[in-house]
């Protein structure tokens, strides 16, 4: 049975209703694919108890493109068959669904915590900003003019100054902080808004580059460039250990080069992350503004000795694209695969039986057990849907990315156990019998498998990342390993020009200068010339 796709990316710019009509087409189709599938291995509402039943799906059966067929297309219908989104009436705009928007919400939990623990406080700017405001720093609005939604019209007539629809906000927020800053005493200023944005982009992808996407955005006032500077540090910091002990996502952090660096900032910091077609994916950044935008925007403060000086800025954002991130860094064939520690449902229990008689006593010993697990703080979900039987239950969940599910049949029942299988380890080798449903057993023995889990999805990421970073002394060595879809590592103090060559020629940009740089002396893979960094070099979304 062959594999059924989404529609192509071209096919989604247009503007049709038809197309999100057939977009659930496809998706009920896949569904009703694997339910049919599962039925007809039994000819009983149920299968075998949970003894018996780890029988899945072929691949093609469940309607998901193999990754290694085209990764693309794995994509696609990972984000369908998982229900994360789906494609907005608009061209290039996405509507996020209830389970994508949770790992969104799980984003804003862990990050809002840290926000506020160093010192930053949550508030809201307007969605539109008068273009003069843009005008304002040159390099801003030459970087962004190509990507920025105009308002021309309101109420009926032509507005006097045209409106950006917020691309960033480092003009609106400058604007403001001019009229909050007078001294010294109102420094160091820093706030976060969680908005939306609309940058008109040509080419999307869901989660990854859309019209509008969902993010926080960091805006941070201080006295002294040093204050600057460690506030971005700390920011890239913050992202970094999220990236690590959140998602599961060993992103590699550094600085942007001349040309990829922030418009309007004298410095940007990454974290760079590497996705499963090895192409890199910008998670998240942090920018030293210097005084651009206070000059621009004459944001001054009076210091200690009365003389009038330009504050020091800072802004950093990470977005719904960190969602794309975990989607491509973890899933595979069966679908998502989803850190515990991000997923809104962490286990999720099946119970099955066979005869009428056996449903009650099966369905009361789950009940117990989901009580067991929410009072412990463990994010449970049970499946007592009688409409599908426990093998579609299975491959849905699956699909769906739970790290952990527990089976419980009339046997298991009777012998006071349940029979746990892990989403990272497919078939038979993830699956554990007799676990004991004790609560002083089964919570801490659930415990453990989510943090095994979490810590496995980091290390199979990172072990995957570090066998794809080739080490290169030359241009010719960078252009095979480019060709070999691999990241290339290598010193580096060419031009911009340099860098612009690289680009048109093999594809791949300048991704950072990490911060951990090996010792000993180098020389530029370009010119030959003594070098103090290596820089990392890939093909990115």
């Amino acid at each position: 049975m062959g594999a059924l796709r989404l529609p192509s990316l071209t096919s989604i710019f247009a503007v049709s209703s038809a197309r999100s009509s057939l977009f659930h087409q496809r998706s009920n189709q896949l569904h009703l694919r694997k339910l049919t599938s599962a039925t007809a291995k039994s000819t009983s509402p149920a299968v075998a108890p949970a003894e018996s039943s780890n029988q899945k799906l072929p691949v093609q059966e469940q309607g998901i493109t193999p990754r290694s067929q085209d990764f693309n297309a794995w994509y696609l219908d990972v984000i369908a068959m998982a229900e994360l989104a789906d494609y907005g009436p608009v061209r290039g705009t996405m509507v996020i669904r209830p389970y994508g928007y949770a790992i969104w919400e799980a984003i804003q939990d862990y990050l809002n915590v840290k926000f506020k623990e160093t010192g930053h406080s949550n508030m809201y700017f307007p969605q539109f900003i008068p273009y003069s405001f843009i005008e304002k720093e040159a390099s801003h609005v030459e970087g962004f003019s190509p990507e920025l939604a105009l308002v021309t019209v309101g109420g009926g007539k032509e507005l006097e100054e045209k409106l950006v629809v917020r691309p960033t906000s480092e003009t609106i927020v400058n604007h403001m902080f001019t009229q909050w800053i007078h001294s010294y005493r109102d420094l160091p200023l820093m706030i976060n808004q969680w908005a939306n944005v609309t940058r008109w982009e040509m080419r999307t992808k869901p989660f990854i580059r859309t019209l509008e996407f969902l993010w926080q955005e960091g805006h941070t006032a201080h006295a002294t460039p040093e204050e600057a500077e460690k506030e971005a540090m700390q920011m890239i910091d913050v992202y970094t250990k999220f990236s690590y002990e959140e998602a599961a996502i060993p992103v590699i952090p550094g600085r942007k080069s001349r040309v990829e660096t922030f418009a309007g900032a004298d410095r940007t910091y990454t974290i760079e992350a590497m996705m499963g077609d090895r192409k890199a994916l910008q998670a998240g950044t942090s920018h030293n503004l210097g005084q651009n935008f206070s000059r621009a925007f004459s944001t001054q403060f009076a210091d200690e000795n009365g003389q009038r000086q330009h504050v020091w800025q800072t802004s950093w954002a990470i977005s719904t694209r960190f969602v794309g991130g975990i989607i491509m860094t973890h899933g595979d064939d069966a679908g998502l695969m989803l850190p515990p520690r991000l997923a809104s449902v962490q286990v999720v229990i099946v119970p099955i039986w066979k005869k009428a008689n056996e449903k009650n006593e099966v369905l009361d010993a789950a009940l117990s057990i989901k009580d067991i697990l929410h009072t412990a703080g463990i994010k449970v979900k049970l499946d007592d849907s009688d409409q599908r039987t426990p093998g579609w239950k299975f491959n849905f969940w699956e699909m769906k990315g739970v790290p952990l599910r527990i089976e419980i049949g009339p046997r298991d029942v009777s012998s006071r156990s349940v029979v746990v299988s892990r989403r990272d380890i497919p078939g038979k080798l993830g699956k554990v019998f007799g676990i004991s449903m004790e609560p002083s057993v089964l919570v801490p023995y659930v415990k453990e498998k989510l943090d095994e889990i979490q810590l496995s999805l980091l290390n199979k990421a990172i072990a995957f990342r570090d066998s794809n970073i080739v080490d290169v002394t030359s241009y010719d060595e960078l252009k095979e390993a480019i060709s070999q879809g691999k990241w290339a590592r290598g010193p580096w103090v060419g031009s911009d020009e340099d860098e612009l060559k690289i680009k048109e020629e093999t594809g791949a940009t300048i991704r950072c200068f990490p911060f951990e740089q090996p010792q000993g002396p180098k020389k530029c893979l370009m010119s030959g010339s003594p070098a103090e960094e290596v820089a990392i070099f890939a093909k990115s979304y």
